[in-house]
């Protein structure tokens, strides 16, 4: 019950910040956004001290620590398959307007207009 009430205040700040925005309609650009982004820091706190929050920091920790372990391709690699992408694009292209062409000419050639 405590977290449901929690994440609720926290949305509440999230429409509290944007409320805000439009509330200080006169006022500096500058401060229009800086209360979005009150809203929105205050609102990452109160969620983050909830269960669901903290699961979610976790993950996003872990997701990061998974991140770093990925081995990226070299500028070779990456010119290399960029390359035989285009080629295969290219080839599908001729490939299916061939067929297109063969198709409609069945197509006339059916209805007796074929030439």
């Amino acid at each position: 019950m405590a977290d449901k009430l929690k994440l609720l205040v926290a949305v509440l700040l999230v429409i509290a910040g944007v409320a805000g925005f439009y509330f200080f309609a006169d006022a500096p650009t500058v401060v229009r956004v800086l209360s979005v982004l009150a809203g929105l820091v205050l609102a990452g706190v109160v969620a983050g001290m909830s269960t669901p929050g903290r699961q979610f920091f976790r993950f996003a920790l872990d997701a990061r620590d998974e991140a770093k372990k990925v081995v990226w391709p070299t500028r070779k690699e990456t010119i290399q398959m960029t390359g035989v992408v285009m080629l295969f694009v290219i080839v599908m292209a001729l490939f299916l307007w061939a067929v297109d062409g063969i198709l409609m000419w069945l197509v006339k050639l059916a209805m007796g207009r074929g030439s």
